[in-house]
Order: structure tokens, then C-alpha cells, then sequence
């Protein structure tokens, strides 16, 4: 259980033997303070807001509510209030996914893929400094953390030519940061830079389970399908974008002039993301060197007036850093399989084998130099 500072309070959907179904709550420290239950006490005008036990309707209810009630709970956990220990509670997906994009947001990441896929040629697309690229995920595989993630099946392509359908051999791992919507828009009305923060209510820790023999032989030319479209699970805590305040950075200066809608870039974050396999760490990738900003992932996604909904995510894609200790893949960290890594028990993945357990965490570093844990992502392959 993530422990969790008390300015934090990041969000939750929790169940428990006593309870009749979901309840919302928010997490201090390692305890869970119950928002459905208080709320027709403490946050009056707001309880209807939490009588579901999800986030869908407190998404729904836009920037000046989200304010309210941060600012009510804030005021209510300094007076010490009764909690119940997180690891007596169920944690369950905290909100309905309407629609799941996946940026593509780190230079280092897509130098690597680039370099690895497409060994003779240009590492990065002529398009990868001019905007942020991405894909349309499926929102009906995303999970909740602790959910058992299937190894999926699917076409490849051998080295001979030859190709085959069955289970993949390179099933791996992206950790990334995931972002929620709360407030939509209107059809045809693109959403600029400067809105974002009337329109995404937290962050949330992404592992975006990636088959790489079946993405490799399938993505070209329109893009990931099935080697991504199996799972993608989310950490059960969402944190308010309002917590991470002391967190926001400049991005990196961008390598190109960038479209009047891509400026100004907005914030960055300074986020320390951990990996961990079967308990080895194995990479701590920095979401300080993304070169795409949440606010212009989040512009580019609505500049065609493609609209949004209330529990909307995106995410960041695969985080990964300059250096060998800093990638947030398999694909990269072994170099599609060429360098196996050694884990503390004497073994070595290439990829993850059947029964292995993948460990993503994540936490904000502040200008002052605290952490603030954000929660972590956990799955097992079955």
C-alpha cells in the first residue's frame, strides 16, 4: 500500500465486507478516509456527487466543484477524522473509461523504438518534433491494478519470412502516466493549451501491456492494434492535478517551430516512475525529460474538434530517460531481447515470462525536493 501524504488525498473506488457496494474514498497515509459516507455531513451540497461509489459523477461536475470539495476534505483530514486501513478494502477501476488514446510523448523512448524497428533507417518519423503522436486505445481492456493480465495471441512475422499465429513470445511492459478528464467539450470545438486544467481532474500510474512480436509484424502502416488491445491497467488511486502544484516544470525546448496550437507548451511534470520485475528494480524512468506536455497532448487530441467526455484518458506513453537505468521497457532495457536483464533472484528476462508480476510506482518530486507518492500499478501475467 502506497503511503500517501496528507495533501495529497488522491481518489479512490473501494469496496469492504460492512459495505453494501462501492464507495468513493481518498487515500491518507495508509488508510482510507470514506467520501460517501461523509459527504452528506461534511460536503453537503456535493453528496449526490458520491452516492454511485465512483469518480463519474465528480468528473462530471467540472473544475469549481473538484475545488470545493479538495478544499472540504483538505480542511476535514486536519481534524483527524475516523479511516479504515487500505489493506482491508477492495480497491476497484475508480471511473468509467469513456475513450483511451496513447501519446507517444518521450524522444528518448521513440529514438530507441525507432533505432530498434527500423534499424536502417531514421530512428524518429519526420512528423515525431511537429506534433504529438499517438493512437486510439481500446477502453474496454483498461483494468484496475492487481488484475491478472493474459498473455496474448496473435500473428507474427519470423526472421525467414514465415508467419505464424500463436501466443506471444515478447510480452512487455510501458510505463507510463495516465491523465483523467473530468469536464467535456462541445463537438467541433478544440480545446487549447491554456484550457487544460478547466477540463483533466488527476494523474493516474499507467502500465500499457505491449506484445512486441505481434505490434512489430502489425503496425505498419496504420498503427498498434492487437499487440496493444489486451490490457491496460491503471493504478486504483487518481491524484488530483491541484496536488501536484509544486511538481509543475518547464518542458525541454521543443526541436522544431511549433504549430500557434501547440504554444505555449504548458507545464511539465517532475515525476519519478519505478519498475519493478518480480521485486528487482529494474528502471527508473524521469517524466521530466517528456518532450509533449500533457496540455498539448490534450490540445492535439481535440484540434480536429474531436469532443470530450467524462472519464476520458490519455496517456503519456512509454517514459524513458537518456540513460540505460532510465528506459521504461523491456523492448529498450534488453534491447528487443538481445541483453537480458538479471533479476535479484538469479534469473534473466528478456521478456516477461507466464507468472511474472510487473510493479510500476510513481511519485512527484516537489520544489523543495519531497516526494509525493502518486501510487503504483501492479499485474501479474497468468
Amino acid at each position: 500500500m502506497t503511503e500517501f501524504t496528507a495533501g495529497t488525498l488522491p481518489y479512490c473506488s473501494f469496496t469492504a465486507p460492512d459495505l453494501d457496494g462501492p464507495h468513493v474514498g481518498v487515500g491518507v497515509g495508509t488508510r482510507v478516509l470514506d467520501v460517501t459516507a461523509l459527504a452528506p455531513r461534511v460536503l453537503p451540497e456535493y453528496a449526490d456527487l458520491f452516492t454511485a461509489g465512483t469518480l463519474d459523477a465528480l468528473l462530471a461536475a467540472g473544475p469549481d466543484a473538484w475545488a470545493a470539495v479538495r478544499s472540504a476534505l483538505l480542511e476535514h483530514v486536519a481534524r483527524s477524522p475516523a479511516t479504515r486501513p487500505a489493506d482491508d478494502v477492495r480497491l476497484l477501476l475508480p471511473f468509467t473509461v469513456a475513450d483511451y488514446v496513447d501519446f507517444y510523448a518521450s524522444r528518448h523512448h521513440a529514438t530507441n523504438v525507432g533505432r530498434i524497428f527500423r534499424p536502417d533507417g531514421e530512428p524518429l518519423t519526420p512528423n515525431w518534433d511537429h506534433l504529438p503522436i499517438g493512437y486510439h486505445g481500446r477502453a474496454g481492456t483498461v483494468v484496475v491494478s492487481g488484475t491478472p493480465v493474459r498473455r496474448p495471441s496473435g500473428q507474427t512475422r519470423a526472421l525467414d519470412g514465415s508467419i505464424s499465429f500463436g501466443a506471444s513470445a515478447k510480452l512487455d511492459i510501458e510505463a507510463e502516466i495516465g491523465f483523467v478528464v473530468g469536464a467535456g467539450s462541445e463537438l467541433g470545438e478544440p480545446v487549447g493549451v491554456g484550457a487544460f486544467e478547466d477540463h483533466v481532474f488527476g494523474v493516474c500510474v499507467v502500465n500499457d501491456w505491449s506484445a512486441r512480436d505481434i505490434q512489430a509484424w502489425e503496425y505498419v502502416p496504420l498503427g498498434p492494434f492487437l499487440g496493444k488491445s489486451f490490457a491496460t491497467s491503471v493504478s486504483p488511486w487518481i491524484v488530483p492535478w491541484a496536488a501536484l502544484t509544486d511538481a509543475r516544470i518547464d518542458p525541454p525546448a521543443p526541436h522544431a517551430d511549433l504549430q500557434e496550437y501547440l504554444r505555449p507548451a504548458g507545464h511539465g511534470l517532475d515525476l519519478e516512475l519505478t519498475v519493478s520485475v518480480n521485486g528487482t528494480v529494474v528502471s527508473r524512468p524521469p517524466f521530466a525529460t517528456m518532450a509533449w506536455t500533457p496540455a498539448q497532448m490534450l490540445a492535439h487530441l481535440t484540434v480536429n474538434g474531436a469532443s470530450l467526455r467524462p472519464g476520458d484518458l490519455f496517456a503519456s506513453g512509454t517514459v524513458s530517460g537518456p540513460e540505460r537505468d532510465q528506459l521504461g521497457s523491456l523492448l529498450e532495457l534488453t534491447w528487443n531481447g538481445t541483453e537480458p536483464l538479471k533479476l535479484d533472484d538469479g534469473s534473466e528476462r528478456s521478456f516477461l515470462l507466464d507468472g511474472d508480476r510487473v510493479t510500476i510506482a510513481a511519485a512527484a518530486r516537489t520544489h523543495d525536493g519531497r516526494l509525493l507518492p502518486l501510487g503504483e500499478v501492479d499485474g501479474v501475467v497468468a
